[in-house]
């Protein structure tokens, strides 16, 4: 398991000093003019970003201090980013704006995510030539995706990317959206998966299937610790998500994962190792990235803006990085593995209508 950074968050932090309200109330953008900040004014946007992520480091002055080097540091690649004219997307000051690199890999992503064994590819979502597909399609609008939540010193993206995959069709078939539980996958699910150290989203499908379904959220809530004992319910009653099957979408084929997200929201997994994503805050992300899958996360729909085709991607992170936790990812490319692998190992669980 990650080692976490030494800071922790409160729910109720002082009021900084009266002048961080002269600051733009939104820290999430930057513009051409503003790639020159002198000292103070980086301090008020600091202290203003502690209060609004809610943290306090509990190593006092000398650790805030280290860590106001480092959230320097990010803003000054933020600030060059932006004032670059004509970018597709725009960085700003994310949940993620007091750690490095390392820290964050370290933290978030854990280990790389690598191919399953036993993967069933599904011919069902299969893309043929003349199939006819909707230009947008976004499960949001629908009713079928769940809240953005948030992960923690966990890299549990899998067991959330899965759990919302299962929540969606869920929702598709019986029209009741649940909020299933992720601890549960954690915690008993351990067969080919491995907690807060990674795991594969088809084999938490398949857990969920031989189970019998899976707990809600609120009988068996997130902790984000790992190696907790199981305490799943075995009376099937309570296990109230269920699904029948689960299927992969064809490997690095783009149109077939168009075809499968218009018929519900699919799980799948990124390259998520680079400081532009780290800070992603809107806006259709083309930059170029690896392969290597190293977060988990689930695609709700895809449409085009300006011209620019895009993927809709919800994550695990929080509501304080992305646009609300989503993030509009290139869609569309030269690669047939996709923006950063996407179409390397999607997935979908299945659930015939009631």
């Amino acid at each position: 398991m990650s080692t976490p950074i030494t800071f922790t968050f409160t729910t109720t932090l002082s009021l900084v000093i009266i002048s961080v309200s002269l600051l733009s109330s939104s820290l999430g953008s930057v513009t051409a003019t503003e790639t020159q900040r002198n000292e103070t004014e980086v301090r008020l946007m600091y202290e203003q970003w502690l209060v609004e992520n809610g943290k306090n480091y509990i190593n006092g002055l000398g650790e805030k201090e280290r860590r106001f080097k480092i959230f320097s540091d990010n803003l000054k690649f933020i600030d060059e980013h932006n004032s670059v004219p004509n970018r597709s997307y725009e960085v700003g000051l994310t949940r993620f704006a007091d750690l490095t690199k390392e820290e964050f890999r370290g933290t978030y992503l854990g280990s790389k995510i690598e191919m399953t064994r036993g993967s069933v590819v599904g011919e069902r979502y299969l893309y043929k030539e003349g199939d006819d597909l909707p230009d947008h399609v976004d499960w949001r609008e629908k009713g079928a995706v769940g809240p953005v939540k948030n992960q923690g010193y966990c890299s549990s993206g899998w067991a959330f990317s899965a759990i919302g995959a299962v929540e969606s069709i869920n929702q598709i078939t019986t029209g009741e959206l649940l909020s299933l539980s992720v601890q549960e996958l954690i915690d008993c699910d351990r067969y080919f998966n491995y907690g807060c150290n990674g795991g594969f989203m088809n084999m938490a499908f398949k857990y969920i299937m031989e189970k019998g379904g899976i707990e809600t959220d609120k009988y068996y809530p997130y902790t984000a610790i790992d190696r907790s004992r199981c305490k799943s319910n075995k009376n099937k009653n309570t296990r109230v998500g269920t699904i029948d099957g689960y299927e992969d979408v064809p490997r690095g084929d783009e149109m077939s994962l168009k075809k499968a997200v218009s018929h519900q929201p699919v799980s799948a997994a990124i390259y998520a190792d680079g400081v532009a994503f780290r800070h992603y805050k809107g806006g259709v992300f083309n930059v170029t990235c690896g392969i290597g899958m190293t977060q988990a996360v689930i695609v709700v729909g895809y449409g085009s803006s300006q011209g620019k085709d895009y993927w809709i991607i919800r994550n695990s992170w929080g509501i304080n990085w992305g646009e609300g936790g989503y993030m509009k990812l290139q869609r569309n490319v030269k690669d047939p593995l996709g923006k950063c692998g996407l179409t390397m190992m999607p997935s979908y669980p299945t659930k015939l209508a009631v």
